[in-house]
């Protein structure tokens, strides 16, 4: 009887480790023909949700860190990373990005029309001094050794000029564009 409630007790412990993260492969159709593929990866434990596009030069890896409140997206054409803190009221919840990324997966023509313009000024948001805590450890391991650019949410997008803005986020979810300063 103590080796069934062990077993038990252990298959519980490890079982509910296992439910920690989960991983999403989608592949969608880009704008130029081509297959776009993300990864996306959930980590309940956490707080975390990790997408990376995988286009060729358009690849990017963005960090949503529920916990620490921080958006960070590492653009692979720019050599950079931008970081933005996260509006709450905009961003959907971690425990619903799972069914969204299902209704995507399973229904192709699922759209949002949620979309965060950033911008960034590449002389005067360059961040020199970096409190890592305050970011927390997954941005950090993604940025530790690129340029570390401050992000400003853009509410006017009127005279947004979106040539050459780099495509991160959620595709279809939350997107995210990021702009130079002179382009916004």
């Amino acid at each position: 009887m103590k080796i069934l409630v062990a077993f038990l007790v252990a298959l519980t412990i490890f079982g509910m480790q296992s439910h920690g993260y989960e991983v999403f492969n989608i592949i969608s159709p880009s704008s130029h023909g081509d297959n776009v593929q993300e990864t996306v990866t959930i980590d309940n434990e956490k707080n975390t949700a990790i997408v990376n596009i995988h286009a060729g030069s358009c690849s990017s890896t963005t960090i949503f860190d529920y916990k620490h409140g921080y958006i960070a997206s590492r653009v692979l054409s720019r050599r950079a990373c931008f970081i933005l803190k996260m509006d709450l009221q905009n961003t959907p919840p971690l425990n619903n990005l799972q069914r969204y990324i299902y209704e995507k997966q399973t229904l192709d023509n699922i759209f949002s029309n949620k979309y965060i313009w950033v911008k960034y000024n590449p002389l005067e948001s360059l961040i020199t001094d970096i409190d890592w805590f305050l970011l927390g450890s997954p941005i950090e391991k993604l940025c530790k050794h690129m340029p570390l650019y401050k992000g400003e949410v853009v509410e006017n997008t009127h005279n947004v000029g979106a040539r050459d803005c780099a495509k991160t986020g959620f595709p279809g979810i939350l997107g995210i564009s990021i702009c130079a300063d002179t382009h916004v």
